[in-house]
């Protein structure tokens, strides 16, 4: 099959509207299908995800919770989920969000579980005293854009250089 990232392609089977989705924060039973989308979203991109359920209990259920997973369900079945990580402005005082991930399996694209689980991400931000959300997408990833802007994020120029220090 034909796959072409970021659009539709005509040989792509029509989204499946579920009867009911749930968006709820990821449970330790969610751990294998989490950790099976997170591969699927960087395979998507081109990327090789190197990271196992350990790794995800770890970081949401662990002794010091590093992220939070937000997750869409539907007929027992997880179809998405958004990854929030927290963010400070220091110079501001500010709290905020990073949506790290936002992920919605082929079959459910375009049926509003991307909007729904935004949703909720800027309902667990606000809730946590966060006044923004962030996120990012990569530069050619046009349909991105246009989603993060209709959902009212305001586009801005990434500036300056990232450095990495490992410390393993």
């Amino acid at each position: 099959m034909l796959n072409l990232p970021h659009r539709q392609t005509p040989l792509q089977p029509a989204a499946i509207r579920a009867s009911l989705v749930t968006i709820r924060t990821a449970k330790p039973r969610d751990l294998e299908a989490l950790s099976d989308m997170i591969g699927e979203l960087a395979a998507h991109h081109g990327d090789a995800a190197i990271i196992t359920p350990e790794n995800l209990e770890r970081d949401l259920f662990g002794k010091m919770p590093w992220i939070t997973a937000l997750v869409a369900e539907a007929e027992g079945e997880l179809i998405g989920h958004v990854i929030l990580v927290p963010l400070y402005r220091a110079p501001q005082g500010l709290r905020g969000m990073e949506m790290n991930q936002l992920y919605v399996r082929p079959g459910h694209r375009g049926t509003g579980i991307g909007r729904h689980l935004v949703a909720k991400a800027r309902e667990h931000a606000r809730i946590a005293g966060c006044t923004y959300l962030s996120c990012s997408a990569a530069t050619g990833n046009f349909q991105a854009h246009r989603f993060y802007e209709s959902e009212n994020f305001t586009p801005g120029p990434v500036t300056g250089m990232r450095y990495l220090l490992s410390l393993a």
